[in-house]
């Protein structure tokens, strides 16, 4: 199949898919800005990667970190007393990039929901059409059965086809928040046991 041939096949499943398309087309394109937007968030805040041994001598000596998480863990540190000004400004942080990942993944969840529900839509309104050519006795009664099948298969098939990539995009998203999630627990308490060595050796 040429080029040719298939703008013209994707261009007739359009039309036969109805009105609903452009709703489903304009879903796709939010689903997918906004999973990569998150795949591009992790990448840049992906803490959870990096070497653990390098951020641990990091805790230990402030001034040797590099980059975002150099300076997340000098803030985390710098003019800490207490520990509960440990905790308070690990929290602070936690706060500042797991918060933004979750409302992303939250609106892109709603999204992968609302596109096979759309073409649910498109299904019964395509049975509408259906049973509007069945009831019909005109000659031209088949040709509506027909169109009225081919707009319920065809959008309830593009719903999923966007769907089914938007689910994997939200499971890896989540996964990737709990990771950071868990990174954050951890700079706590590695960041909490450096505080206790350093006051009991003064």
């Amino acid at each position: 199949m040429n080029s040719h041939e298939l703008i013209t096949t994707i261009i007739e499943i359009w039309v036969q898919g109805g009105w609903l398309m452009f709703p489903l087309a304009l879903l796709a394109l939010c689903i997918y800005l906004a999973g990569f937007e998150l795949v591009f968030f992790f990448r840049k805040y992906g803490f959870d990667k990096d070497d653990k041994n390098t951020w641990g001598h990091w805790i230990d000596k402030p001034e040797d970190g590099t980059g975002m998480l150099g300076a997340a863990i000098r803030f985390a540190q710098e003019g800490s007393k207490q520990m509960d000004s440990i905790r308070s400004r690990v929290h602070e942080l936690r706060h500042a990039y797991i918060n933004p990942a979750r409302r992303r993944i939250y609106y892109l969840s709603i999204l992968v929901t609302v596109a096979p529900l759309t073409g649910l839509l498109g299904t019964v309104i395509g049975m509408i059409v259906t049973f509007n050519g069945l009831s019909s006795s005109r000659g031209s009664a088949l040709d509506v059965v027909a169109g009225g099948i081919s707009q319920a298969l065809i959008t309830t098939q593009t719903g999923l086809i966007i769907a089914i990539p938007g689910y994997i995009l939200v499971h890896h998203a989540k996964t990737r928040c709990q990771r950071l999630e868990g990174f954050f627990s951890e700079l706590e308490i590695r960041t909490a046991q450096k505080f206790e060595r350093t006051h009991k050796e003064s």
